[in-house]
């Protein structure tokens, strides 16, 4: 552990600059050693200089294939990328946590003797910090208070999960700060578990599990639900660059903000379907068996209910068959299986927009012009949440920059993010990582 005057001379004289190469890239070195310096500033602008701190990470993921599957105890598979959130954090002798986030004015100050849903931080940062902290302890764990400031390159409210980051950096703080980084009580599994639990409990968000794994386990992952207590996460070998493509997420520039109602109804309306068929969720009904009873399903349930279990089907095996095309080297048939999902996620599972505002439609418009530019070649699809948002494209590398070009000149310049998969998920970063 050093002081934040110890650290910002360590950042600058290169002693983090391998970890950085680890979690960044070697390109990326110099841009994050000034964003880590720029923490450590604006952590001494609120708390003061000369204290003991330190740092950490948790990345932000982009889902490949299961759009909207694991609430359902489905398969999917996703990737850490390269955007995160960080963090520089000084431990306290009280039990009082302050995170303050650049780019906001307020700074979250929770009490963690009381570790009960506060209804009035339902839907803010606070929420999480509390039941992020209720879950470590559920979990066998120890809280206690530090100060913490957080800086963010993951695009908020645009599907790439800057909530289950932000969730997942808690936890990791919490198991570092208290824990001593204790892998068997606290792995990254139960890690995601606690942000799902703090998300869904205190924050009021029905979210599944999927984007707490990936952002706490990192590297490309597939991730199998049927015990949610318990899931299956397997790490799949994932190397764009030798293949030629380069992964793009677009942003579209809508917000996810408004949209926990358009979101919970999917989740409903599949658990609906299950609930007709005498189970609580999809995975736990066959699926010829769920045909089968299509036509009494249409009476109590209706049509969009259907199609979106449909999709819930179909994802499911789409996402066991990625990872078997990356595993046996058949990057076309990966290419054609993400394009194939898209289509599922627009067509069935309907969430290429919101209904609320037509008129907006910057995914579908998004998506149409990767068709047109990529002409045949690559991959395109919504991801995440979907209503608004993100779009994912696999992009070979010949064409990168017009790709890029035709996707800035509609949605704006900077709106084409090229990443890369990064190989770890929430960690204390150390010089050592």
């Amino acid at each position: 552990m050093a002081t934040t005057i110890e650290l910002k001379r360590q950042l600058a004289d290169g002693v983090y600059d391998a970890a950085l190469a680890r979690l960044y890239g070697e390109q990326a070195v110099p841009a994050q050693r000034a964003r880590y310096i720029g923490a450590v500033d604006g952590f001494e602008a609120i708390y003061g200089p000369g204290r003991e701190v330190t740092f950490y990470s948790a990345p932000g993921r982009t889902e490949i294939g299961g759009n909207h599957t694991d609430h359902n105890n489905g398969v999917v598979m996703a990737a850490a990328v390269d955007l995160d959130i960080i963090a520089v954090v000084a431990r306290t002798a009280n039990r009082v946590v302050r995170v303050k986030s650049k780019g906001y004015d307020k700074i979250d100050v929770v009490d963690v003797n009381n570790l009960k849903p506060v209804k009035s931080e339902s839907g803010r940062s606070a929420a999480l910090v509390r039941g992020v902290a209720a879950g470590i302890v559920q979990h066998g764990g120890k809280v206690g208070g530090f100060d913490a400031y957080t800086t963010s390159n993951v695009l908020g409210g645009s599907g790439l999960s800057s909530s289950a980051a932000f969730e997942a950096c808690m936890g990791a703080i919490f198991r570092g700060e208290y824990n001593g980084n204790d892998m068997d009580a606290l792995d990254q599994v139960a890690i995601a578990q606690i942000g799902q639990y703090a998300e869904n409990v205190f924050f009021e968000k029905p979210c599944g599990l999927m984007d707490q794994t990936a952002c706490a386990v990192g590297g490309a992952i597939t991730i199998d639900f049927a015990d949610p207590a318990a899931p299956r996460v397997d790490r799949t070998p994932f190397d764009l660059a030798a293949h030629g493509y380069a992964l793009c997420i677009s942003d579209t520039k809508g917000s996810h903000a408004d949209l926990t109602d358009e979101y919970a109804a999917i989740r409903r309306e599949m658990e609906s379907v299950a609930e007709a068929l005498g189970q609580r969720h999809l995975r736990e009904v066959p699926e010829k068996e769920f045909f089968a009873a299509i036509p009494a399903l249409r009476k109590k349930v209706g049509d969009r209910a259907i199609v979106r279990a449909i999709h819930f089907y179909a994802d499911c095996r789409r996402a066991r068959d990625l990872c078997a095309a990356i595993a046996d080297n058949e990057f076309e048939r990966f290419l054609q299986l993400v394009i194939e999902g898209g289509h599922s996620s627009f067509e069935y599972n309907q969430n290429a927009y919101s209904i609320k505002d037509p008129s907006t439609q910057g995914i579908p418009l998004a998506l149409a012009v990767s068709q047109h530019i990529l002409a045949g070649r690559g991959a395109w699809r919504l991801q995440g949440g979907g209503f608004a948002g993100t779009i994912q494209a696999f992009v070979p590398l010949d064409m990168l920059e017009a790709y890029r070009a035709a996707i800035d000149g509609v949605f704006g310049a900077g709106s084409c993010h090229v990443l890369n998969v990064r190989n770890y998920g929430a960690v204390q970063m150390t010089p050592e990582l």
